[in-house]
């Protein structure tokens, strides 16, 4: 239940295109790996994983780029991290059989864990996060003045 660095990126590129979604315009790779910090090779490979997920589209010519295949309201950190964690990984973890009941219980207890953090990315969508960050902006700015 830890956040990889891979659904970090994943998620931190998806709030760029979120944020410059009323726009309608596309963004490039080398756009979101400056803003966010993020290697191009790598965001490449990650935008490529959430392309064939049906979370983004591309846009091919000179002023191509990704945009989001739905409204940021629409996508669930569920639905991102799934796509580039893999359902299947989630699934082979549950199916482990204990070896001891002392095992068992543990497993028992990680299982509902996990069923409670798929509960919480199921509740936040890319729009919430977008509204947290621009609440936390205010916050900083009102801290300052």
């Amino acid at each position: 239940m830890e956040l990889s660095c891979k659904s970090e990126y994943a998620l931190l590129a998806l709030l760029a295109l979120a944020a410059n979604a009323a726009s309608g315009e596309p963004l490039q790779i080398r756009q979101i790996a400056a803003e966010q910090h993020i290697p191009d090779r790598y965001l490449e490979q990650l935008l490529a994983t959430l392309r064939r997920g049906g979370l983004v589209r591309s846009q091919r010519g000179a002023k191509g780029g990704y945009v989001l295949a739905q409204e940021p309201w629409q996508v669930t950190l569920f639905d991102v991290v799934s796509c580039i964690e893999g359902v299947e990984g989630q699934s082979a973890e549950g199916a482990r059989e204990a070896r001891s009941l002392e095992g068992s219980v543990i497993l028992d207890v990680w299982q509902e864990a996990c069923q409670a953090a798929d509960t919480v990315l199921q509740k936040y969508t890319l729009q919430d996060l977008l509204e947290k960050r621009d609440a936390r902006r205010q916050l900083d700015i009102m801290y300052y003045i």
